[in-house]
């Protein structure tokens, strides 16, 4: 079960936070929150992935917390996780994504913290200094489904885990994307994406891609909210 970092109450250095939200007053009530927040500045706020992206790579934020909603399938959350190792993301959880394979899903790929959109301000704070200092943060409410994944997640004899990057590998084989593609949004070489797909296929005892699809899916390894589209590249090298 993942557990909340114990961190020292002190800020050690001014955190930037930057916020990806569709919703204005939620970018606007943060805004407010941040800047008040001694330790920490406001770094800015988008209402979409392309938006959130181009923000994170202009201005490079500590923290960046990620509406669930506006990215449901990980890829921004995958994608802002590979191509900067110091950005802490940490997922704005409402009641459709509180599921046990969306959380797990999204720590294995590679966020650092998740919290209810319901939260208290003072648990955000919480959330923000922990993942600052490179720890993890789970909200006590979203324990349960943590732990009940530990507990009826199917397991496959002999199946070994996946690398952080190989699952973000295999989930965006999973939604359609073809080699050169992944390798843009994980900044990286073909070669590599090719290295990492022969890894996966092998973990996986799988035959293809389209077979390692299946078998993560069926197993856990990613999440169900929506499944791959049929038709897709996952069968190509």
């Amino acid at each position: 079960m993942l557990v909340s970092t114990q961190v020292t109450p002190k800020v050690t250095s001014t955190v930037g936070v930057a916020l990806i939200d569709s919703t204005p007053l939620v970018r606007e009530g943060l805004c407010s929150l941040i800047n008040r927040t001694p330790g920490m500045r406001w770094v800015g706020a988008a209402e979409s992935p392309a938006l959130g992206r181009r923000l994170c790579e202009r201005l490079r934020p500590n923290v960046v917390l990620l509406d669930a909603a506006v990215d449901p399938r990980g890829h921004l959350a995958q994608v802002l996780t590979a191509g900067n190792r110091e950005i802490g993301v940490i997922l704005l959880v409402d009641e459709a994504h509180r599921t046990t394979r969306y959380l797990s899903g999204a720590f294995a790929a590679g966020v650092r913290g998740a919290l209810r959109r319901s939260a208290q301000p003072a648990e955000l704070l919480r959330a923000i200094q922990a993942v600052h200092l490179d720890g993890r943060y789970l909200d006590p409410a979203l324990a349960p489904a943590m732990t009940a994944g530990a507990a009826v997640r199917p397991r496959t004899r002999h199946q070994q885990p996946l690398s952080r990057r190989e699952h973000q590998v295999l989930a965006l084989i999973a939604d359609g994307l073809e080699n050169q593609a992944i390798a843009d949004l994980l900044f990286v070489s073909v070669e590599t994406v090719r290295t990492h797909v022969k890894s996966i296929l092998r973990k996986l005892s799988s035959r293809d891609r389209t077979h390692a699809v299946a078998i993560a899916f069926r197993s856990g390894v990613l999440m169900v909210d929506d499944p791959p589209a049929s038709g897709s590249s996952a069968a190509r090298d």
